[in-house]
């Protein structure tokens, strides 16, 4: 094997121009989908992460049948106090939950006394609500110190604070309907404004969640959203199914399900554009293997046709028709082998690159935002098996045909 392997690499530096040539674009295959595959993954991450880290969580707890009726924002599923006290003890002793956030989401107006609008609140307990959702805290300009809320303070959507002309330090009135029906009203400072961010939930305003309980006159402690922060988000789908489980087997007194759990793919559309990500990654591993296939097939096809006579000669001087298949085979791997790290290798100086240049886009609302491209070995590794695996199938035909030649007719072959 070693000997066939030599001859193969010597047969390779015969023919520099087209050895090179086929490297380079085997190489620059590879550059291409590293390039790709760290670009969008460090964009679909950072998408991710805005989207999971500033509003939503890694998952969400409801009362079943919330979620289908989650636009107009429902009062009559709430979790009761037991009902939550359940949840709770069941999250508490999970080791991959980081930290959760009741919530209670409503709608109310929102008025300056001059002018009035309509608001979607999410009412939350302050530093529960940071520790499930970081990010936010970052969106929110604020004047207070400790935390980016109070009690009788409300932090106000950026597109609702322009439109009515509202700073902070100012005094507002929400009014609210209950879940019975009747209407309350409450005066709140004004402590911050938080920035827009694209989507479901980028425009709602917070209050403190004892003040929420106070304008919807609720007596005991009501929530209708658990918002789910994990240690690592790896673990999302053994976490969601955990959870799941465990929750399908809360019944309420009719004997039905009390919870519904979602991860934060079923709570957003951007989850759609995470998976065309994807796919288009997939689309681009496609196109490199179609590159690699032709370049190598015709390479080998052209060695193969400019090398009758030497065929013809090894063959008769009784090498085996295997040991002839198994040398152009050597031929293409050595060919993938080269160009795959080669790109590798380019791939992981370009990234470092773009790295260092600290290229800066938006997102949606989100300014700013820095691109830090990055690659697993997992990624490397197989990609550049793709490649060597294709390199040898491409060369499987013209390896074929050598070792069936005639070795009579191919000393004809001028």
């Amino acid at each position: 094997m070693l000997k066939i392997l030599k001859i193969a690499a010597r047969n390779l530096r015969r023919y520099k121009r087209r050895t090179v040539l086929t490297s380079s674009l085997v190489t620059f295959g590879v550059l291409a989908v590293l390039l790709f595959v760290s670009v969008s993954g460090s964009f679909k991450n950072m998408m991710i992460g805005q989207i999971t880290d500033s509003m939503l969580g890694h998952l969400q707890i409801h009362q079943r049948g919330y979620l289908a009726s989650i636009d107009s924002l429902p009062l009559n599923r709430m979790l009761k106090e037991k009902q939550m006290k359940k949840a709770t003890e069941l999250l508490d002793g999970l080791p991959e939950v980081e930290a959760y956030s009741p919530r209670i989401r409503l709608g109310a107006m929102f008025s300056n006394f001059t002018e009035t609008t309509n608001i979607r609140l999410n009412a939350v307990y302050p530093e529960q609500e940071l520790q499930t959702v970081p990010l936010l805290k970052e969106r929110v300009r604020s004047n207070s110190e400790g935390g980016f809320l109070k009690k009788g303070e409300i932090v106000v959507p950026e597109l609702i604070a322009k439109a009515m002309k509202v700073a902070i330090g100012d005094e507002i009135v929400l009014v609210a309907t209950n879940k019975d029906g009747s209407v309350n009203g409450q005066t709140f400072k004004v402590s911050g404004i938080v920035e827009g961010l694209t989507g479901p939930g980028g425009r709602d305003g917070y209050i403190h969640l004892d003040d929420a309980r106070t304008l919807l006159r609720i007596e005991g402690l009501e929530i209708n959203e658990i918002a789910v922060r994990l240690s690592n988000l790896k673990q999302l789908d053994t976490t969601y199914g955990t959870l799941d489980t465990a929750m399908a087997g809360m019944l309420n007194k009719e004997g039905k399900p009390v919870f519904e759990v979602h991860t934060w793919e079923k709570l957003t559309p951007f989850f759609n554009i995470a998976k065309m990500i994807d796919l288009m990654t997939l689309f681009i591993k496609i196109m490199l293997v179609a590159i690699v296939l032709v370049s190598i097939m015709n390479v080998m096809v052209m060695a193969v046709y400019e090398r009758i006579n030497e065929i013809g000669t090894i063959s008769a001087m009784g090498t085996s028709p295997a040991k002839i298949l198994l040398l152009f085979l050597t031929e293409g791997l050595l060919l993938g082998t080269f160009g795959a790290v080669i790109g590798a290798a380019v791939s992981l100086i370009s990234i470092a690159g773009l790295r260092a240049a600290h290229i800066s886009f938006d997102f949606g609302q989100q300014k700013g935002l820095i691109l830090n491209p990055v690659i697993g070995w997992p990624d490397i590794l197989s990609v550049i098996a793709i490649v060597i695996a294709i390199a040898v199938i491409g060369s499987m035909q013209p390896a074929w045909k050598a070792s069936k030649m005639d070795p009579i007719t191919a000393l004809r072959h001028v």
